[in-house]
């Protein structure tokens, strides 16, 4: 009888497995379009540097120098071109803390729909910056570009882990980020000079975007909404249980109703925390600090400052085709994002993040050589090139995807809300100083400007090894003890009875 029942059981499972994935795949690869959209903005600007530039030139630059402006034309060119690639993470820092209270005021798919207009705004006027001043429609475009992914970035994932089983939900997570490696990758291929990366189609490739928006906004008519929005936040029952029906395959879905009603009762039991609470009350304090610091040390590692000007860079260190040097960084993005997926679940988050720091460390060392003995020996250049594309692998093993995982993990489901907030606020504002500055510290530091990412990567290092706990496998209060162990001056008994107050919780 036992015998019997498990095979009875391994069919339904299999049936289940088969219904959810005929089911899912389309939902959520309609979804992964804008996390796409968000790695290809991302990645877009970097190909057709030269070609704009020069268009900048005689657009700009010419008639400045013909009214006998004090502005050297080179600090001008500089300028707008760090603006053109910086304004994305402008917008994006601004529409980051909007992206889940469109979601709950719009529902999941509507607020995605109306995210797209921006997309679309922006990528119209990056594809007609040709016939225009090139500079202020990019600089416009890319902005708006930037609100776009912003929002998208809270909502595709919010979205998705809403939609996904319990079993499948940190696999179909994680796709949200190799989306946006893939965007990256894609936008580089495009890039190339025989296809749309030269003087007569580089708005195009610019305005590209404009044909994912309208794709993806089809297929959004087609994808059920959440269910958990339609139980927990809008309370009709009848309408999300015909959504897990569409999602499920037409299987029984009481487990999943039952699962939702006791979290719509934990969440509506549990305080909600404002972002300056994370700031004010002892308990918050530790965690959003080394939250913040987790993300800073992403950002200001320099590794935006290769996605960004990878191919300048590139031609600095001597290789002769560096367009396709900068795909390979792209290529071994997406590969090593792809790895982190498993070696997350099996490894710590923070044993990887500082092998991935480390790492980091090492090669921005290797890089700084490489540029400094260039002129003496020729074969640095490929230490150069071999030390970029580590430091890259490096990043996604452990730096590039964990600090999410992380922040999640700190905090309960009253202060998360704010904590992700403040936290993808901080990641954009580091990703606007990262590309607005970048150019300018390499023209002041030369060959030596990956000594300074060096000495930064270190600080972070220690920094997570002296104060970051380890997260995998621990309940909230396990975490919350691991804080108060690494906070000499935290008051244990205050803390320990407002973390009680909080909950436990897990997050994997």
């Amino acid at each position: 009888r036992k015998a019997y029942s498990r095979e009875i059981n391994s069919e339904l499972v299999e049936k289940d497995r088969t219904n959810i994935t005929g089911t899912l795949v389309f939902t959520v690869f309609t979804a992964v379009l804008g996390s796409f959209q968000f790695g290809y903005d991302i990645g877009v600007i970097n190909a057709p540097q030269e070609v704009i530039v020069k268009k900048s030139n005689k657009i700009w630059i010419s008639p400045w120098e013909r009214e006998g402006k004090l502005v050297k034309p080179d600090f001008l060119i500089t300028m707008l071109w760090s603006l053109s690639v910086s304004s994305f993470a402008v917008g994006g820092m601004i529409a980051s803390f909007f992206g889940g209270w469109l979601g709950d005021q719009l529902g999941r798919i509507k607020a995605m729909l109306v995210a797209n207009i921006l997309s679309l705004v922006g990528a119209l006027l990056m594809g007609f910056s040709k016939l225009g001043p090139s500079h202020i429609l990019i600089i416009s475009g890319r902005s708006i570009s930037g609100l776009y992914c912003g929002l998208i970035s809270g909502l595709v994932p919010m979205y998705i882990g809403e939609i996904a089983p319990t079993t499948l939900r940190g696999a179909l997570g994680t796709l949200h980020q190799l989306a946006i490696v893939t965007g990256i990758l894609i936008s580089q291929i495009v890039g190339l000079n025989f296809i749309l990366g030269n003087h007569e189609r580089w708005h195009i490739l610019l305005g590209l975007s404009a044909v994912r928006a309208i794709i993806q906004s089809l297929l959004l008519f087609f994808c059920p909404e959440s269910p958990r929005y339609l139980y927990i936040k809008l309370d009709e029952e009848v309408k999300a249980k015909k959504s897990l029906k569409r999602l499920r395959g037409g299987v029984d879905v009481t487990k999943d109703i039952t699962e939702m009603r006791k979290e719509k009762e934990e969440a509506s039991s549990e305080q909600k925390v404002s972002i300056i609470q994370l700031f004010t009350n002892s308990s918050y304090r530790q965690p959003i600090l080394v939250a913040l610091m987790l993300h800073m040390a992403q950002q200001f590692s320099g590794i935006n400052g290769i996605f960004y000007y990878s191919t300048s860079i590139f031609q600095t260190a001597g290789i002769s085709q560096p367009v396709y040097a900068t795909i390979g960084v792209g290529a071994i993005n997406m590969v090593f994002t792809a790895l982190s997926v498993f070696l997350v679940e099996k490894a710590g988050r923070r044993s990887l993040f500082l092998i991935g720091m480390s790492g980091m460390f090492v090669c921005a060392i290797f890089m700084s050589l490489g540029l400094i003995l260039l002129d003496k020996l020729a074969w640095m250049s490929y230490v150069s090139m071999v030390a970029i594309f580590l430091f890259v692998s490096f990043f996604e093993i452990g730096p590039g995807p964990i600090p999410w995982f992380m922040v999640a993990e700190f905090f309960s489901q009253g202060p998360r809300p704010a904590a992700l907030a403040i936290a993808a606020f901080s990641n954009w504002t580091c990703n606007f100083i990262v590309a607005l500055c970048f150019q300018y510290i390499a023209k002041f530091c030369g060959p030596y400007v990956f000594f300074l990412f060096a000495g930064v990567v270190l600080a972070f290092t220690l920094f997570t090894f002296f104060k970051v706990p380890e997260t995998k496998g621990k309940s909230f209060e396990e975490i919350a003890a691991e804080f108060r162990k690494k906070s000499s001056s935290a008051k244990v008994p205050k803390a320990a009875v407002e973390m009680e107050f909080l909950g436990a919780t897990e997050t994997v």
